[in-house]
């Protein structure tokens, strides 16, 4: 099995790569190309652990270069799809990047894959598509309304996808998950934010009142359900890859406090609420039980814990990072 990895630098990216080529994704015999343009949130580093494998080759370049996705598509068996601009904060001020990589740079990759006859195309998703839910849990037949430049571009790709498989018949198959969070996960995303900030004795910001909710969702669970999307999914489908764990904003800030030894009154700073703020995430996860056997492996608890203790022991990792994006 050949598979090429777009993103496979990023968070979560990284951390299929890594498990892929560690055996824990069920494969004794595959190879990868990981093409990552490596900016800000790309990291070499995040693939030390494998970067001596053989199996591996990594190419630095940008989803939207036609004819480079053209010249590395041929041979390969799968794609998955990770690369996408995600941080809805940058999309309020530079939305027009996350067209261009997540509307443009999906249909350079569904084209080329197309065009060279690959087996099958993962596309990695988000529940922001949907927009905002008050009650109850999205299904994968609810109507998409995303509300920020982010789940717009998100939205967009996901319906290119499906329609490669529509007019084309090619064998896409779309996976949306849960906010994720784990190792290696850049800093300006809330929980490593949170953590660095507060191992540092710094402060933390609380959007609005703090009661917005998300599912949680451990970045190892989310590629085990990327993985059964690859293996067992139906083309043409849309799979929901969720957590199972809802946190108030203000119910997570408590927990990193806690695992981190600090105080509400002296670490958490009250900020004007995000422009457009979704209230509520839930994704319904019966489907992917049924057909993928898909279910969470790793508990909030475990998983908090582990991540905490990972940011503590490898400041090395992210103490430049945050330097670099002064954030």
């Amino acid at each position: 099995m050949k598979l090429l990895i777009t993103g496979g630098a990023g968070f979560i990216g990284s951390e299929y790569v890594r498990a892929l080529l560690q055996g824990k994704l069920g494969y004794s015999d595959v190879r990868a190309t990981v093409l990552d343009k490596l900016t800000y949130s790309g990291n070499l580093a995040n693939l030390d652990a494998v970067s001596d494998d053989p199996r591996m080759t990594f190419v630095k370049g940008d989803i939207c270069d036609v004819s480079l996705v053209e010249e590395l598509m041929p041979g390969h068996d799968a794609v998955i799809h990770f690369a996408a601009e995600t941080h809805v904060d940058r999309a309020l001020t530079g939305p027009a990047q996350f067209v261009q990589t997540n509307v443009v740079g999906t249909q350079v990759l569904l084209d080329a894959a197309r065009h060279s006859k690959v087996g099958r195309f993962v596309h990695v998703s988000t529940d922001e598509v949907y927009g905002t839910i008050e009650e109850g849990s999205w299904t994968e037949q609810q109507p998409l309304a995303p509300r920020s430049a982010y789940s717009a571009a998100k939205a967009g790709s996901d319906l290119l996808a499906l329609a490669s498989y529509t007019t084309h018949g090619c064998d896409v198959v779309v996976t949306r998950c849960s906010n994720n969070y784990g190792h290696y996960q850049f800093p300006e995303k809330v929980i490593p934010l949170f953590v660095t900030s507060l191992l540092d004795g710094g402060t933390v910001p609380l959007y609005g009142d703090g009661l917005n909710i998300r599912d949680w969702l451990h970045v190892t669970d989310h590629c085990r359900g990327i993985q059964a999307a690859l293996t067992k999914g139906r083309a043409g489908q849309v799979y929901h890859i969720g957590g199972g764990t809802e946190l108030t904003n203000r119910e997570l800030t408590e927990r990193l406090l806690a695992a981190t030894g600090r105080d509400w009154d002296d670490a958490v700073r009250y900020v004007e609420d995000r422009k457009g703020h979704d209230r509520r995430y839930s994704l319904n996860i019966d489907k992917s039980r049924a057909e993928l056997g898909y279910e969470p492996q790793v508990s909030l608890e475990d998983g908090l814990a582990a991540t905490v203790d990972w940011y503590r022991a490898n400041r090395d990792w992210w103490e430049p990072l945050k330097a670099r994006a002064a954030l």
